[in-house]
């Protein structure tokens, strides 16, 4: 099937968990916490039962009640070339056959090393460690920034989401430079007091934090484009800024690129702006759809991991031989065709028609885009940082998400979430969820 065609399958449009899904997930809620493994999956912020998931291919989810749905969700995010590419998949099938994984090196290991640091400029001319989740790359990240600089404080800035390690599930208190609070249940005061908050793209309130803890800083961990709020770009000077401040006062700075990293150029955001970290987190598309990601930058940092230096940090399947075969060959791929000016095109042409339907309704609607990631707010005016994000009307958000996944488009179940547009979503794919997003809009304007 080319990734163009809707599944044969599949003539029912309405989304909404049927009564497969629903009787899956009444069975899921009595062996899993929720009936999911992980929050972001239940539909808690719309309402109702999620849809059960029971293959994807190319820019096409299908479901357990027999539904073939645009998917703009793409495994939030590493499904840059839609899903079940071929290629990859061969990959995959080519790796099994020789093990699962070895707990010892492996040729492959260093292939792909070679290939990531090659592509993603604040690793040029230095080293990269496998790991398996974004949440260990960013923990050990700020190990390692710790451990390199002897400083014990980070910043990190408000609405940032950087994995659930305990010190970064941090909520805002009274003020950019508080000590931070826990944001979750099961974290002590005495875990985060060490991290310190920011509003995003207030370049003035994290100096301000450096000046009231000039030695203390060891790191300032940013997504360069946040994602986790929506889709919030920087505005101008302010990555330019960050970069200046921490190599005056010798702080690392850290790009967490889970979800930027090969999306937005084949060497991440820090590529498309043009501004270096010292370090960078990398997540989702580098392992191709499994379980992979890696932290890396300077080789000077780098080496002060074990077994070479005093930081330790290590993993049983760290860089096992499936996840390098998925994600060698989907860089592979990134690189040889480089999508993103055809990423960028389709992307801009779903947002526009998003917008216009938004307009034609009457609806206050603002748009972020950068490349391939896009958010819709339900609000009027710019979104520039989480403050902004928490105006949008959340009642809005809900009619809109149910009534698009009634017309057969499935979105992120949450405003505070991006979407993300692949290498499979055609011009007639775009424009059919244009066409349903104008009905999906009229729809939300009449209550």
């Amino acid at each position: 099937m080319s990734t163009s065609e809707t599944p044969a399958a599949e003539i029912k449009v309405d989304g909404r968990a049927g009564e497969r899904s629903r009787e899956l997930m009444g069975a899921a809620q009595q062996v899993i916490p929720g009936g999911v493994n992980s929050p972001v999956r239940a539909f808690g912020p719309v309402g109702g039962d999620p849809p059960f998931v029971r293959k994807a291919k190319g820019a096409h989810i299908i479901t357990e009640d027999g539904v073939a749905l645009i998917d703009y969700v793409g495994t939030w995010g590493p499904a840059i070339l839609g899903h079940a590419n071929e290629e990859v998949i061969d990959a995959v099938q080519k790796a099994v056959r020789d093990g699962l994984s070895f707990g010892a090196a492996s040729a492959g290991e260093v292939d792909f090393a070679e290939l990531v640091c090659s592509m993603v400029p604040s690793l040029q001319g230095g080293m990269v460690r496998m790991v398996n989740s974004g949440t260990e790359a960013t923990m050990s990240a700020l190990r390692l920034a710790r451990g390199y600089t002897g400083r014990d404080k980070i910043i990190k800035m408000d609405g940032g989401y950087h994995g659930h390690a305990d010190f970064l599930l941090v909520a805002a208190g009274s003020g950019a430079a508080t000590l931070g609070l826990p944001g979750t249940a099961g974290v002590p005061a005495d875990v985060v007091k060490q991290t310190l908050l920011a509003p995003h793209n207030d370049l003035d309130a994290v100096k301000a934090i450096v000046e009231q803890h000039p030695d203390d800083v060891a790191a300032i961990i940013i997504e360069p484009v946040c994602g986790n709020m929506g889709c919030v770009p920087p505005v101008e000077g302010y990555l330019e800024g960050l970069r200046e401040l921490t190599a005056q006062k010798g702080i690392v700075l850290i790009f967490d690129e889970v979800m930027t990293g090969f999306r937005l150029a084949k060497g991440g955001a820090q590529e498309l702006f043009g501004v270096t970290p010292d370090l960078t987190c990398l997540g989702k598309i580098i392992g191709g759809g499994m379980p992979c990601a890696a932290y890396g930058g300077k080789r000077e940092i780098m080496e002060k991991l074990a077994p070479v230096g005093p930081v330790y940090q290590a993993g049983t399947l760290s860089g096992n031989p499936i996840a390098v075969a998925a994600g060698t060959a989907t860089l592979k791929i990134l690189e040889r065709d480089s999508p993103y000016a055809q990423l960028d095109a389709m992307t801009e042409r779903l947002a526009k028609g998003i917008v216009e339907a938004a307009d034609a309704a009457g609806l206050p609607f603002t748009s972020n885009r950068v490349g391939s990631m896009f958010t819709g707010f339900f609000r009027s005016g710019e979104v520039r940082n989480y403050a902004d994000a928490k105006g949008s009307d959340l009642d809005q958000f809900t009619r809109w998400h149910t009534a698009m996944l009634e017309r057969g488009v499935y979105l992120a179940p949450s405003q505070f979430e991006a979407g993300f547009v692949s290498v499979a979503h055609t011009e007639d794919i775009i424009d059919a969820t244009v066409a349903a997003a104008k009905d999906a809009m009229a729809a939300v304007a009449a209550g």
